[in-house]
């Protein structure tokens, strides 16, 4: 079987350490793909103060932030088999992204503004997650609360799981839930990254 021509143009560039040379394939690539609707998810990495995040988004909105602490070789894996294998290393579609973090970081943005694909959510966790943007910057909500507010006062397990399966922490604030008695509860990302995360919201 023949190798395409631009294939082979990218093992060469490849054999021969030319990362200009596969910078502009990739680039290339990620243009045809685009062009012939065959990018389903794409997806960049993050530095933030809560470690390197790895965001995802799907044409419909932002479907996956994650923790490295998740695996992000994992997450892209699950990503593949849950919303589609089309997936490509594609940083300027998650550029809006990554500035309104940016800016959450840094004290400019308390409320992100970004279209969101909740679709590896469903049914009561979903209904969760739909509650948690009512949680306003720098407060924070019980689990209880949180399962009254989505119409089932006794699944206060199910709301910390739930945020426990969060696809899109910070940006979806499961961080601002906490036990009744205050303490500091579960955290996808660990619990040092959810105390950063109060902290830098209670210092506006």
């Amino acid at each position: 079987m023949t190798t395409p021509e631009p294939l082979r143009h990218l093992l060469a560039a490849n054999s021969e350490g030319d990362t200009d040379a596969l910078a502009r394939l990739h680039a290339r690539l990620i243009e045809q793909a685009t062009a012939d609707d065959l990018l389903d998810v794409a997806y960049r990495t993050l530095d933030t103060p809560v470690g390197v995040l790895l965001l995802a988004a799907t044409p419909a909105g932002l479907v996956r932030v994650a923790y490295s602490s998740e695996g992000h070789d994992l997450v892209l894996t699950q990503i593949a088999e849950r919303v589609s294998p089309r997936i490509l290393h594609a940083p300027a579609r998650l550029d809006p992204a990554a500035r309104e973090l940016e800016q959450y970081f840094t004290h400019h943005r308390q409320r992100f503004d970004l279209p969101l694909d909740l679709s590896l959510a469903r049914g009561f966790r979903r209904s969760v997650l739909d509650r948690l943007p009512e949680i306003a910057y720098g407060t924070t909500a019980s689990y209880a609360a949180i399962a009254s507010a989505a119409g089932s006062p006794k699944a206060v397990r199910a709301v910390g799981t739930a945020c426990a399966t969060n696809p899109l922490p910070v940006i979806v604030p499961c961080h601002r839930v906490v036990r009744s008695d205050g303490t500091l509860g579960g955290y996808v990302g660990d619990l040092d990254a959810k105390r950063t995360l109060l902290d830098l919201e209670a210092t506006q």
